[in-house]
């Protein structure tokens, strides 16, 4: 079956959203946050951990990483990423470009694709937007996405458009290279085309218009929560939605803190993804449903009360905060595993919250008021 979306709530006092995307590995319900799994793997969480502890609807891989190791032979071989895995449920793959242009020297960008050095062995390799969709195809993500030059936070004007206008070529590349290919598993997979133009609206503008235009089954936007201030993100994201149909599902890429999510599903957004709750948990960090806990802080080395009662989970209800203060601070491993589920936890609970305030009508208060909570620190 081909990826179908439903809107089926919008919020009166915002342009907050709920609805429904169906792919062939099931339901996912907007708005959602999708746990980042670079390798293949969410790090330190178990499959079982995210289907019935954390209840992840949709998981993200990498392109430049999942090419490199285990390659992509490998992956065929397998039958693709969710046989690989084990994972069953709905999976997303970036196109690697972000990875590919953090690289610096060690990349070069042309009109042709980005030449660059792998950052395991320095063997030399060559992206193009026709070889980046093969390589999605052979993964088998049920959502992929355009391969397009994510350019530096505040880019100049000149730079921003030259990089947009590379970005559409590379677009329209990407999808008569999609087009004229086939599935290689036994279910369709969806390219979504990807908004960029810094921070010059004129440029998103242009670009989100040449999004729509294709009339892709979702689109994302990229290219923000990069170094640019925040306000600026918002200001960005608030100006491009309205550009995008409304039929669509959108996906802003790699954002971000709670309170980010928050923010950006009020101003019409669906899909978010990002590192930080497994990342920030590996070194302590806490997102909770009363704010923020650096949990390697003496202050909780005798609180035995649980990490987060409000959650509902055999993880955050269950264990302590004395005790993982113990395991973190010790370097145990069994503490990067709870904190993440914890983290990923927090964050699948915080946007069903938002999904059932906004089938409520009570979204906008809410928001406010939880922007606070999960902004302050304890």
């Amino acid at each position: 079956m081909k990826l179908k979306f439903t809107l089926e709530t919008t919020d009166k006092n915002s342009k907050a959203r709920t609805g429904t995307i169906q792919t062939a590995h099931g339901e996912i319900k907007t708005p959602i946050f999708m746990p980042v799994g670079t390798l293949g793997t969410v790090k330190a969480v178990h499959t079982h951990e995210l289907v019935h502890q954390i209840k992840a609807q949709i998981i993200l891989g990498n392109t430049y990483h999942l090419y490199l190791r285990p390659t992509t032979d490998i992956l065929q071989k397998a039958g693709g990423l969710h046989k690989f895995n084990g994972w069953e449920k709905p999976i997303l793959t970036d196109s690697g470009g972000f990875q590919v242009y953090s690289l610096g020297t060690m990349r070069k960008i042309t009109e042709e694709g980005v030449k660059f050095k792998s950052h395991l062995d320095g063997s030399s390799h060559f992206f193009t937007p026709e070889n980046v969709m093969d390589t999605q195809r052979l993964i088998g993500a049920d959502i992929i996405m355009a391969f397009d030059e994510c350019p530096p936070a505040m880019s100049d004007y000149q730079y921003a458009k030259k990089s947009m206008e590379m970005t559409h070529r590379w677009l329209m590349r990407c999808v008569n290279r999609f087009d004229s290919t086939e599935p290689l598993y036994d279910y369709e997979q969806t390219l979504f085309p990807i908004v960029q133009g810094a921070v010059y609206k004129d440029l998103r503008q242009q670009s989100a218009e040449f999004v729509a235009n294709l009339d892709r089954e979702g689109c994302a936007i990229g290219g923000l929560a990069v170094g640019e201030p925040t306000e600026v993100m918002y200001e960005m994201v608030d100006f491009v939605c309205p550009f995008l149909p409304e039929n669509k599902p959108r996906y802003l890429m790699g954002v971000g803190t709670p309170a980010n999510i928050l923010e950006n599903i009020a101003l019409g957004v669906d899909m978010f993804d990002c590192v930080m709750p497994t990342r920030n948990a590996r070194h302590g960090i806490l997102f909770t449903s009363e704010g923020i806990i650096n949990i390697k802080n003496k202050k909780w080395e005798t609180d035995f009360s649980v990490i987060d009662k409000n959650i509902n989970n055999q993880v955050s209800d269950f264990y302590s905060k004395s005790y993982l203060r113990h395991l973190i601070h010790n370097k145990e491993m069994l503490g990067a595993m709870i904190a993440s589920v914890h983290n990923l936890s927090f964050y699948l609970w915080l946007v069903g919250q938002a999904r059932e305030q906004i089938i409520a009508g009570t979204f906008k208060s809410w928001k406010d008021k939880m922007v606070e909570v999960v902004s302050r620190r304890l």
